[in-house]
């Protein structure tokens, strides 16, 4: 993995940018969404004057991010399981090929508006299995102290674009129609294939001990419903961008009425909301310093709320400032929920983590789109925006009791190995071997049975965040001081990657915080899923003291411990192989 010289936090919104490869990366990206957005305003316009229809129009976002719902889990496990680049170099290039399709069936004259809302569904297919790769990779390109800013850049490559792409679209549009604005956001995505094939990415050693697709997928969602920072992330997203997707479906409606605006104009309006954005990159790291997440994120969902009011309601000279608050607050609430949520998750679930985050972000967009779009086909534009501004204000207000969590992006996610002595076990188990019970017994003092209780709900969450399909806690009916953690893994592998890979400093120190209330370590133990009914073929032999031993060491004193050491073998079920009989 590429190693990132460190530097000062608290530096410039633009100091990721003096990383070449970051930069690089970046300025291809951004020509990317130029790109996008240039075929967004095509496409939405394309809708208006062939369809007439505002469910048409506002699908267009429904079919561009309908995929991320789809799709985004996978690309987050293909993301943590494979070479990142080589994933965006695929996924870049089948982007590639199906912009060109579309440039000429646009060229030819058959494009139709279900044809043109298939193939912006196929383009977000290929945008969903990129993302959290790019989002994954931002830690190779920067170092953690830059992180945020990186966040930042990364949404000024949608928003840049958002103020560049329309206005130019919309003159291209108005001049020429659709075809050359699809022909150029086929050529932004190999810009995007240059950069990475530029990239000299170091191998890492990530498909090594590559688990199966299903239980890496399995694997990271348990992370994300057992990380409480996580989920509260997630709750907010979700939040904001349901109501918040209004704006973006229905503004070529509310262009055309009540603004009455062109193509030019409605290039315009979205041209005004990336200037904001921009201005928002650059106010964010002084607001990052100086407000609280939670206080940004209610700001941001008020301000937004009334540049979506003010479409309809007000006229254009008040609409345009608004809309440039608006995308203050938009970029205002990305930055700030991609932060987080990068500075949260560890770098072994990264990549999962941040799917389910797109997954839940984008895909309330797209839903709300669709949504959107059916209601003000019932009720009209204007009313639709009206309802969506109230549920923005209510979002707001929530925040008083859905605060995000006080830890949030503070977490030491460093990984470092588990704090208890590597298990020594009589045999050696294949890496499928499973599930596996971990069993730990530790002695309590009845005075601190209930301080040890309440520590031991951290470790819980660790467990199962780390993989854990099972936890329970249980204390001794005959010794006051005697309590048994019990957990179950799927498998003797995903043990081993917990123990040597998964651990975070955060978790280290929670659960050394269980321990003080020990009067010493607890004494750990392993038992394998055992076939009954005779059923033991497959299984290993218990090693013998011979095996176990090092032949250096076989000397007289070791002839006359070996009695003893057979007695072992016909003690507790510790020292027997899976499948022996009593």
């Amino acid at each position: 993995m590429t190693t990132v010289p460190a530097r000062p936090p608290g530096g410039s919104a633009w100091a990721p940018l003096a990383h070449p490869m970051f930069r690089w990366l970046w300025l291809a990206q951004l020509g990317s969404n130029i790109g996008v957005w240039m075929q967004t305003v095509g496409a939405q316009w394309f809708l208006v004057e062939q369809s007439h229809s505002s469910a048409l129009v506002a699908w267009v976002q429904t079919a561009s991010l309908l995929p991320t719902l789809l799709l985004s889990l996978l690309a987050g496990v293909f993301a943590d399981q494979f070479d990142r680049r080589v994933l965006l170099l695929v996924s870049n290039g089948a982007a590639t090929v199906l912009a060109g399709i579309l440039t000429a069936i646009s060229y030819a004259g058959g494009l139709t508006p279900w044809g043109l809302l298939t193939l912006t569904f196929l383009l977000g297919c290929a945008s969903a299995l990129t993302g959290p790769a790019w989002q994954a990779i931002q830690p190779e390109l920067v170092p953690r102290s830059e992180l945020a800013s990186a966040s930042a850049l990364g949404s000024v490559t949608v928003n840049a674009a958002r103020a560049i792409g329309p206005a130019i679209a919309g003159v291209i549009v108005a001049a020429t129609g659709p075809s050359l604005v699809f022909l150029l956001n086929a050529v932004s995505f190999v810009l995007v294939l240059v950069a990475l094939v530029a990239w000299r990415r170091e191998r890492s050693d990530a498909s090594t001990g590559r688990e199966r697709l299903w239980w890496s997928l399995t694997t990271g969602l348990r992370y994300v419903a057992n990380g409480p920072v996580v989920r509260r992330i997630l709750l907010r997203s979700a939040l904001f961008a349901f109501p918040a997707s209004a704006l973006w479906a229905l503004l070529p409606d509310a262009a055309r009425d009540p603004l009455r605006l062109s193509a030019g104009g409605y290039g315009l309006l979205l041209a005004v909301l990336g200037v904001g954005s921009l201005i928002g990159v650059v106010l964010m790291p002084v607001i990052r310093r100086r407000l609280h997440s939670s206080v940004t994120l209610a700001g941001s969902a008020v301000v937004f709320g009334l540049g979506t009011l003010a479409t309809v309601l007000w006229p254009l000279p008040v609409v345009l400032p608004l809309l440039l608050f608006s995308g203050i607050a938009w970029i205002g609430t990305l930055t700030t929920l991609n932060a987080d949520m990068q500075l949260t998750l560890p770098a072994w679930v990264r990549a999962r983590g941040l799917a389910v985050y797109l997954l839940v972000f984008m895909g309330s967009q797209a839903i709300g789109s669709f949504l959107w779009g059916a209601v003000s086909a019932s009720i009209g534009t204007a009313a639709t925006l009206v309802i969506a501004a109230a549920l923005l204000a209510l979002c707001a207000a929530s925040v008083l009791v859905l605060p995000l969590k006080p830890e949030t992006g503070t977490l030491d996610r460093n990984i470092v190995d588990f704090c208890l002595p590597a298990p020594m076990l009589v045999f050696e188990p294949e890496p499928t071997d499973g599930p596996v019970l971990v069993t730990r017994s530790y002695q309590v003092p009845p005075a601190q049975a209930a301080g040890f209780a309440g520590a031991m709900g951290f470790v819980e969450q660790t467990q199962r965040r780390v993989g854990a399909s099972s936890w329970r806690l249980y204390r001794s009916g005959e010794h006051a001081d005697e309590f048994r953690e019990e957990f179950t893994v799927r498998s003797w592998s995903e043990y081993q990657a917990q123990l040597g890979s998964r651990w975070t400093v955060y978790d280290r120190d929670r659960f050394g915080d269980a321990l003080a209330f020990a009067g010493e370590p607890p004494v750990e133990e392993h038992f394998f899923a055992q076939p009954v009914g005779g059923a033991s073929a497959g299984y290993p032999q218990v090693m013998s003291d011979e095996d176990m031993t090092e032949p250096d060491d076989q000397d007289d004193d070791d002839e006359e411990l070996a009695p003893e050491s057979t007695d072992k073998l016909d003690d507790p079920p510790e020292r027997r192989a899976p499948g022996e009989q009593r």
